[in-house]
């Protein structure tokens, strides 16, 4: 095939592609697939101890070759002037300050070797290869005396054996030898079949030489790392127990002596303990983590022990919100956290007290879909460096010491001040059960009020995840091209409590889907939405509710599932999540209970389906495996349901959109197939789109 995304239909196979129309008069003014190439976001902010500089990584894409590539930036954080630090071929991230503030390490690759560690000294700009690995380094940490570098590295290993094939006469060229499996969970989304091997602690000096290990055995051994003030010892994150493949969600906090390799468990509960950090005088240690009773969601606690991992008590437990990250000011924590579907930074005392510092974090990469995100960094004196925004561009950096944040970056403003960006407002919305329910509606550019628009659901995946007022690639795709697009966070979705969470445990899909048609009745009502004009689409989690909802109602016209779950009990036993579906949930596994499995799953619905519906999965995908997909059309088709099958060459799970190219492509895609069952008469053709006989 000579394009990058491949539609197969029961009439034969044809291609789409998107192309940008050009104005006779003047430029495109619309948002278009070509406009992806030209996005960039800040990411990753680390802001130096004394707070005066910030390094952050810029995502941009290139398009000769078709990937988001990384650069680090330095931004003086009085007057905001900036400057590249590492640019060129290759991609640059992961920057970390040295202590003094005087060195900068971070992982660089320049496209032909495997990414290394670098240290930059900051005067003088001078730069040294630290290492020569033969995997990526992670979790980058300095030593408190600066004389360290600690990283996480895959060390290989060797798989089981079973027998052997004959000797090979020299110059023979036979088949590949056999791959045998004896893992548990044996391929990863986005990684692939697990090679044999365990990833482990190392530290190099930070000048340079030879690195040493210092974490050994057959289990993973984590970060983020975090060294005690004295440079001896090293706190990480681990699953170390003796069932830790059937029971992947108890890891602990441990401390590993670095002279010793002595590693001593530190934490001790069924549940996770991760992303430990010592306070800055050592006698403290703050992780995250919370009680596993095998729910479907559970909130995330903030916790501060003793050094020795003696009197252990939750910050949080009273928030009733989900803690990302943690990061000691003083005796303090500054702390991340989703609230009603906005990304806020946090200052949390020892007597857990919460205080605002900033609102509105938004994330500088993926952003093909509105979900919450966004990145801080603080420095000793509490001046906090983040990623924030709104839905009118990826985000951009900000400093603020408290309340409103000041900017410092503009990095799509030049290029973005011709473009008509679609508006989004907030629409209120009330649950059949008088729940109140947030959704956002974009409307297109120069929509007159009063308009009555096509209108394209937009769910959200997870299910336990959550849309926020971010910028979104679809949505303005899908907007500039005339349609009205609603995305909501249903009961089930996350930053509104764990109960609101929990509302769909064992109960999924359920009543979020009443939560959705209440969404739909609202922008019907708001005089925005055309009732005879309704179109759905979502993606993982969202793509499961495309496909029950094609299967409870027809007051859709056309409906794209992408990357659905079809077959809860296929799922629970092809994805790599499969030791968690089964007991956190259901009840029990699928052979114990089938019907439990059966009734929730979209595919026992089919026999209901006259809806249109197009399947969109990445052909990598292993979280909700392509055999999904493909088993959810093959009944559409057997049905005689009009349908098409898309699969994106290359595509995992999680970068389905990666690639601009196909990002825009899939959109565009969707986009056709809604036109073709457009009853209004103004229903436009696809910006270049057009049919290839194969």
């Amino acid at each position: 095939m000579r394009k990058s995304l491949i539609i197969l239909l029961a009439s034969g196979a044809f291609q789409l592609l998107a192309s940008p129309v050009v104005a006779a008069d003047g430029p495109e003014r619309s948002f278009t697939g070509e406009d992806l190439f030209k996005l960039s976001g800040a990411t990753g902010p680390e802001i130096s101890p004394d707070g005066s500089q910030i390094v952050y990584v810029r995502k941009s894409a290139d398009i000769m070759s078709d990937k988001d590539v990384s650069s680090l930036w330095l931004v003086d954080a009085a007057t905001g002037r900036q400057r590249p630090l590492v640019a060129g071929k290759g991609s640059h991230f992961s920057p970390r300050w040295s202590p003094d503030g005087k060195r900068l390490a971070y992982v660089s690759s320049d496209g032909e070797g495997g990414p290394q560690l670098y240290v930059m000294w900051l005067d003088g700009g001078e730069t040294a290869r630290i290492t020569g690995l033969p995997d990526s380094p992670g979790a980058i940490a300095w030593s408190p005396d600066g004389s360290q570098i600690a990283y996480t590295m895959r060390v290989p290993g060797e798989g089981m054996k079973l027998g052997k094939a004959p000797a090979k006469p020299e110059g023979a060229k036979w088949a590949e030898p056999l791959e045998i499996i004896d893992r548990v969970t044996y391929r990863y989304d986005g990684v692939g079949y697990a090679k044999p091997g365990f990833d482990h602690i190392f530290v190099v000096a930070a000048s340079g030489g030879a690195p040493r290990q210092i974490t050994y055995g057959n289990w993973d051994d984590g970060g983020p790392l975090s060294w005690s003030p004295d440079s001896q010892r090293i706190l990480f994150a681990a699953n170390r127990s003796a069932d830790w493949e059937r029971n992947p969600n108890n890891s602990e906090v441990y401390s590993v002596d670095v002279a010793s390799s002595a590693v001593s468990p530190l934490t001790n509960r069924q549940g996770p303990d991760f992303a430990p950090v010592f306070s800055p005088d050592g006698s403290r240690i703050a992780y995250l983590g919370f009680d596993d009773v095998k729910r479907g969601y559970e909130n995330t606690e903030l916790y501060v022990m003793n050094a020795d991992g003696s009197s252990s008590r939750s910050l949080t437990a009273g928030l009733d919100q989900s803690i990302d990250s943690a990061e000691w000011v003083g005796n303090s924590l500054y702390v991340s956290y989703d609230d009603h579907g906005v990304k806020q930074v946090a200052k949390v005392g020892l007597n857990g007290g919460v205080n605002t510092i900033v609102e509105g974090l938004t994330a500088g990469s993926h952003y093909d879909r509105p979900y919450t995100g966004g990145d801080f960094s603080a420095s000793k004196n509490g001046r906090v460096a983040y990623t924030g925004g709104g839905t009118e561009a990826p985000a951009d950096l900000y400093v603020t010491t408290g309340g409103k944040g000041r900017q410092l970056t503009d990095l799509n403003s030049t290029w973005m001040q011709g473009k008509a960006l679609a508006p989004v407002r907030k629409l209120a919305v009330t649950a059949p059960d008088g729940r109140p329910i947030d959704a956002w509606l974009a409307t297109p550019p120069g929509a007159q009020p009063g308009q009555r628009l096509p209108l394209i659901l937009e769910i959200h995946g997870g299910p336990m995840s959550a849309y926020g007022p971010a910028f979104s690639t679809d949505v303005q795709l899908y907007a500039a091209h005339g349609y009205a697009v609603l995305y909501t966070n249903p009961r089930g979705s996350t930053s509104y409590g764990e109960e609101f969470a929990n509302l769909i445990d064992r109960n999924y899909p359920g009543p979020d889907y009443d939560d959705l048609m209440a969404a739909v009745d609202a922008a019907i009502a708001d005089g925005v939405a055309d009732p005879n004009n309704l179109f759905v689409t979502g993606g993982s989690g969202g793509g499961v509710l495309t496909a029950w909802i094609v299967g409870k109602t027809d007051r859709f016209k056309a409906a794209a599932t992408q990357k659905p779950v079809i077959d809860w009990g296929s799922f629970s036993l092809t994805s790599d999540g499969a030791t968690i579906y089964h007991d956190h949930w259901f009840d029990k596994p699928v052979w114990e209970e089938p019907m439990v499995y059966w009734n929730r799953s979209p595919l026992s619905l089919v026999g209901n389906v006259k809806t249109p519906t197009l399947v969109v999965v990445g052909s990598e995908d292993y979280r909700t495996p392509v055999s999904e997909a493909e088993q959810y059309y093959t009944a559409l088709q057997i049905r005689g349901v009009p349908t098409a099958l898309i699969k994106v060459p290359g595509a995992s799970h999680g970068s389905i959109a990666a690639r601009p190219s196909q990002s825009a492509a899939k959109a565009s895609a969707i986009l056709t197939w809604f036109d073709k069952y457009r009853t209004d008469k103004a229903a436009p053709a696809a910006a270049g789109s057009e049919a290839e006989a194969e």
